[in-house]
């Protein structure tokens, strides 16, 4: 125990230079500038600066990584916050009460919000980085295709209450989302399915294309189809974070943090997941759940914490078994690789250090999203001072070029366009997206998993039912399916009062 505080007092010290500073300030601000033009992912962001560091020396280089990566995720909560468009894909849960926030002239305040509920999500992160990393490394071990498969689908059920209030509308889209997502070549065999002898279908639908055109091309048509729609102008709110508001919704914060960390540790669930699961446990115990997606303090404090705290999360299996846990941590696996340390059961051997450099090199991201948190604000909100006429073809332009440059092709930018029509047509109707990119997020981790237990249990389907953490989870997807159908919230809410008012035997 001694020694652990000594290595990880060793290794604050060891960033408290100013050279280490300085490049954690610089990786730090490239990330939130990449994260808040909108199509523009961590994973691109990592993967760009690992080819400008290769001749640091290692801690040097993954500094720079690390606060990359954590400024990507919390600048992509800017565009989500000003322009209704997402950053990242994990910034997709910020951007309905985000954005009605400023709307209603509280820019400034949302972002105020959004930045303390990314400190204390990275925070509460680092701290189970830096102290729980040997059980939640266990219990990610515990789970299998079994318990994956369970998991990703306990996701798309809690889309029917992520946004609106229907929840038939939520699963409808969250079951379109994962149909998209198998589109493609199968990841076991390799056979080519729903791609109708189209070459180009059978990579598939991209994620960030399609989140580009969910939210970016979709608000552009959105924008245009009603000339009306009201810019923001109100830029005189507080940018400062109210303390008040902060400490009203500490379980929230710790709620949300405990989340982002646990499906972090799982491998494959991705920071959006974090945040939309976080969403969702907020509105199920939130005293304001009518105001989701409309405004909300609450609901933008749990999103932004949740994809905040799934960072070091995901961390938590990438150093202890060498498994990635999202696509942004496993270039960043690449590049500690390239660097000559190899994360994994061995690196507690080889590199003792390395794993509390990382706890260091996390907690300086953490202050510096906080400075530039609360210096950037303003210059970020004259962005609202563009007329929309002048806006929307600069941001179709980012769209495209975002869209592209995720995998250099041509077909993505199609897609995007397609997607974003179908979405500009279905939000006329009342379908949201948010359930939509849930379902494509974790149609790939749902399909896997289940042809996986399904190979390894020749066909059986009681592994997925006798396993404990299967069961569990089987049982909650059961309790949330019933708890949102208003007939059964009818039927016991009627026991409920039958039972009140029976006699005393």
């Amino acid at each position: 125990m001694l020694g652990g505080l000594g290595d990880l007092g060793h290794a604050y010290l060891g960033i408290l230079n100013p050279f280490s500073i300085l490049l954690g300030l610089s990786g730090a601000l490239t990330g939130i500038l990449v994260g808040c033009l909108p199509g523009l992912s961590a994973t691109l962001c990592i993967a760009l600066l690992t080819t400008l560091t290769l001749k640091l020396d290692a801690n040097n280089a993954i500094l720079i990584l690390v606060c990359s990566y954590v400024g990507t995720l919390y600048g992509g909560s800017r565009s989500a916050i000003l322009l209704n468009i997402p950053g990242t894909a994990a910034n997709a849960a910020s951007c309905a009460d985000g954005h009605s926030l400023a709307l209603r002239g509280e820019a400034g305040r949302a972002i105020g919000i959004a930045t303390s509920g990314a400190f204390t999500g990275v925070l509460f992160g680092v701290l189970c980085l830096a102290t729980l990393t040997p059980v939640l490394a266990h219990v990610a071990l515990d789970f299998g295709s079994y318990e994956f498969f369970w998991l990703a689908l306990f996701g798309v059920t809690m889309s029917g209450r992520i946004v609106g209030d229907d929840p038939a509308k939520g699963w409808l889209m969250g079951l379109l989302g994962l149909l998209v997502a198998q589109i493609g070549q199968d990841g076991l065999y390799a056979h080519d399915r729903f791609t109708f002898g189209i070459e180009a279908l059978s990579g598939g639908i991209s994620l960030i294309p399609a989140l580009i055109g969910a939210f970016g091309f979709s608000e552009i048509l959105t924008t245009l189809s009603n000339p009306n729609l009201g810019r923001i102008i109100d830029l005189k709110d507080s940018t400062l974070p109210r303390f008040r508001e902060v400490v009203r919704y500490w379980r929230t914060a710790l709620r949300s943090g405990a989340v982002g960390v646990f499906t972090g540790c799982m491998p494959g669930i991705g920071e959006d997941a974090g945040a939309w699961m976080s969403y969702a446990a907020a509105r199920m115990f939130s005293r304001e759940r009518e105001q989701f997606g409309k405004g909300s303090i609450d609901a933008l404090m749990a999103a932004e914490t949740g994809d905040m705290s799934s960072i070091p999360g995901h961390m938590i299996p990438l150093l202890a078994l060498g498994v990635p846990g999202s696509a942004p941590s496993a270039v960043l696996m690449a590049a500690m690789i390239i660097h000559g340390i190899e994360p994994g059961p061995m690196l507690m051997i080889q590199h003792p250090q390395f794993v509390f450099d990382v706890v260091a090199m996390t907690s300086l991201a953490m202050c510096t999203i906080l400075i530039f948190g609360l210096f950037l604000v303003r210059p970020l909100l004259y962005v609202l001072r563009v007329p929309r006429a002048v806006l929307m073809p600069i941001i179709f332009m980012l769209c495209c070029i975002g869209a592209y440059a995720n995998a250099s092709r041509l077909f993505d930018v199609y897609a995007m366009v397609v997607i974003g029509f179908g979405a500009f047509f279905l939000r006329r109707r009342g379908y949201q997206m948010a359930p939509f990119v849930l379902g494509l997020v974790l149609g790939g981790l749902l399909d896997k998993s289940l042809r996986r237990g399904l190979v390894l249990s020749g066909g059986s389907l009681e592994p997925f039912f006798t396993r404990p953490i299967s069961a569990l989870l089987a049982l909650a997807i059961v309790l949330t399916v019933l708890l949102q159908s208003a007939t059964f919230r009818r039927v016991l809410a009627r026991l409920g009062r039958r039972a009140g008012t029976a006699p005393e035997p």
